[in-house]
């Protein structure tokens, strides 16, 4: 049994939140310099120009890619061979959320009872957290600040069986269509099909974290990504909404088998700003 202790996994989340909030992932940035290559659009390259030059100042200077600093969300493969020990592992996450938000001069942006007095929690805590207990004696960290503009065009389409492979391309690209430049484009496009609709949801954010433009490796479920990227592309509505072909840089989709009668579809949007951090232990 290998000890992993309470305070080095606080120390972790804390910096993980402030690296990905400063520093754009290497994939990202590629797919962004690529697409100004090829953007059709004399505004929508030179939207893109600005977007480089800001995610290199953000890490120059240690400065936020964006004002919306997320939520905090943390997924995690904890090994069953290992013990955490000095604390509670979700009291150590949160408190990890809490030092890094502060120390990083981070926005916080979580409101508690968002459906009256919504007071600011003032720490960015609770962050969401996602557990999965794997093989092994070790603990994976990933953080994703998630900011609100990208989150809210969330869609869960609960289709018929009948609706097939179409549908799913319909569901995705009519969510991208109708959140138009509240996402903030280019974007990562992640879909959840399949499972029940809480599971289609998570799944949807975790493909997410796949390293970008990266395929799935089953070639029937790479097709259909690569299907849905042209649509959505085709839809004209460019790098932040000014007009291009450039409306997203990736489509990643996950799939687990469902119920005979349903067809879950969630997608869920990641704006260019796609960040996302992780560590070891």
């Amino acid at each position: 049994m290998r000890e992993i202790k309470a305070s080095q996994i606080t120390k972790t989340v804390s910096r993980l939140c402030q690296e990905a909030n400063f520093v754009l992932g290497d994939d990202v940035l590629k797919a962004i310099k690529q697409a100004q290559k090829v953007e059709k659009s004399p505004l929508g390259k030179r939207v893109l120009a600005q977007i480089i030059d800001n995610a290199e100042i953000a890490e120059q200077e240690h400065m936020p890619l964006c004002q919306d600093c997320g939520t905090a969300v943390v997924f995690l493969e904890l090994g069953q061979d290992a013990h955490i020990s000095g604390g509670d592992l979700n009291t150590a996450i949160a408190e990890g959320v809490r030092q890094g938000y502060n120390q990083g001069y981070l926005r916080k942006s979580l409101a508690e009872h968002p459906f009256s007095t919504r007071k600011n929690t003032g720490d960015n805590t609770p962050p969401v957290i996602y557990t999965d207990i794997v093989p092994g004696d070790h603990l994976k960290i990933v953080v994703m600040p998630k900011g609100g503009g990208a989150e809210n065009m969330s869609r869960l389409a609960m289709l018929t069986p009948a609706k097939g492979r179409e549908g799913v391309i319909e569901a995705a690209v009519t969510a991208v269509d109708e959140a138009g430049s509240n996402p903030c484009p280019p974007l990562v496009v992640g879909i959840g099909i399949g499972g029940t609709a809480d599971q289609a949801m998570q799944l949807a954010k975790r493909s997410l974290m796949r390293r970008l433009g990266e395929p799935n490796p089953d070639q029937e479920i790479a097709e259909l990504e690569g299907e849905i990227l042209r649509r959505i592309n085709d839809l004209g509505i460019g790098p932040q909404g000014f007009g291009g072909t450039t409306t997203a840089l990736a489509v990643h989709a996950e799939v687990r088998p469902a119920h005979i009668a349903s067809l879950p579809v969630a997608i869920n949007l990641q704006c260019h700003s796609a960040r996302h951090k992780e560590a070891l232990l």
